[in-house]
């Protein structure tokens, strides 16, 4: 009688999310090294009883110090907005991809990884296996125009379409090739608010479509402002899909009460270096060039910031001019903020978290700028976690699924899996 196959790195995934080695393992289970070798390379099937033994222990340490044990990807990583989140409810990082330099330098001194840093995701969506098993898969991919117009002319001609058409040369193409493949338990997406109203709201239905239709995710979407934890309004839309149905409402998450103003992220005056205050000509000019506009009744100008404001959105070409947020200073010209006042108002540097700038003041401003205000990704992940805790424990593991099958058009299936 041929023996039944062991559903695809199961026994891995246990001891993963346990938190246990292998040698800790097969303490546990009181099998030899060998028998623990078998187990992990798939060549023999651990017993029912080894199997309910590790779930067992799994659910047991996910309630130590309220953290869990899962896996994640991190995608159009940036400097790490995404991964400080997850990791902080108890996931383990196995892959980051960035394309920028210099973000992947300050990524890497802020975070001691046990792999390399990869660079243009395009090349690993092309070879998804390159790519390790995960259970989450977190991206803040950029917005980009999806060339749709030829699908109705497709539909007209009988030719087959779907995202691999809708999206082809865009980064969310390269997103969805990755979950097509690997079938997260769960994801979350991160874009600039006006991402629902692009191309009058082609490019955001393409995309729901995508995960909710093709790939067969249950999606849910929210647009959340960054000043209940900062003081910054700064916001952003927040896609999460779960492969299987749950009970999270991401519409009915209760965002706090009573956000800071702007003094308590600002460093004492005696701190900051003069540097960061404007010229008097730089200052002249925005004053020039603000009066022209509202005198033609246009809101474009400088942004001036007490101690009790909450400022205007931060953005990547805050190094030019510093306009859209202006520290003022009594008897002074106004001065830009610092990077490390950045770092704060981004919710990097936080409590007892200190985040290290390895770059020059227009990188750091650029990259803070482009950045995830962290404490609404911890905020996110703290109420997603007894969730996602509930989709790894119940081992709904990819042999057991449906198989997805993703077609290129006019060609042979580029892969199935199930």
């Amino acid at each position: 009688m041929q023996q039944t196959q062991p559903d695809e790195n199961e026994f891995n995934q246990l001891c993963q999310r346990a938190g246990l080695t292998t040698a800790e393992a097969g303490r546990l289970l009181v099998v030899s090294d060998r028998t623990i070798a078998r187990y992990v390379n798939g060549s023999s099937r651990p017993t029912d009883l080894a199997i309910r033994t590790l779930r067992q222990e799994a659910e047991k340490r996910s309630g130590q110090d309220g953290q869990i044990s899962f896996r994640f990807v991190d995608l159009f990583a940036g400097i790490g907005g995404l991964r400080i989140g997850f990791q902080g409810i108890g996931g383990h990082c196995v892959f980051t991809s960035e394309w920028d330099e210099n973000a992947q330098k300050t990524y890497g001194v802020n975070f001691r990884d046990n792999h390399r840093l990869a660079g243009d995701v395009r090349e690993y969506s092309e070879n998804p296996d390159m790519i390790p098993e995960h259970d989450i898969l977190l991206a803040g991919f950029p917005c980009q125009p999806f060339s749709i117009a030829g699908v109705s002319k497709k539909n007209a001609l009988g030719r087959p379409h779907g995202f691999l058409c809708d999206t082809q040369g865009t980064l969310f193409f390269d997103t969805a090739q990755i979950i097509a493949h690997h079938r997260p338990a769960a994801f979350v997406l991160e874009n600039v608010k006006n991402l629902e109203s692009h191309d009058k709201g082609r490019t955001f239905a393409t995309i729901i479509n995508v995960l909710k239709n093709e790939l067969g995710y249950h999606v849910q979407t929210r647009v959340i402002s960054s000043e209940h934890w900062v003081p910054q309004r700064r916001e952003r839309i927040f896609i999460v899909g779960f492969r299987e149905p749950t009970d999270f409402s991401l519409k009915d998450l209760k965002l706090p009460d009573n956000g800071p103003k702007l003094g308590s992220i600002l460093q004492p005056h005696d701190e900051v270096d003069a540097k960061y205050t404007l010229t008097p000509r730089l200052w002249e000019y925005l004053q020039a060039y603000k009066e022209k506009h509202t005198s033609k009744g246009n809101g474009f100008g400088f942004s001036l910031f007490g101690p009790d404001d909450v400022t205007r959105t931060l953005s990547a070409r805050y190094y030019k001019d510093g306009s859209e947020i202006l520290v003022a200073q009594p008897g002074k010209r106004p001065r830009r903020l610092t990077p490390l006042e950045c770092a704060r108002l981004m919710g990097f540097d936080r409590g007892e978290r200190r985040w290290k700038i390895p770059v020059s003041d227009m990188q750091a401003y650029r990259q803070f700028g482009n950045a995830v205000v962290v404490p609404v990704v911890e905020f996110l992940a703290d109420a997603m976690k007894p969730f996602i805790e509930g989709a790894l424990l119940r081992g709904v593991s990819r042999s057991m699924e449906a198989p997805v099958t993703v077609t290129r058009p006019d060609r042979e299936p580029l892969f199935a899996h199930g």
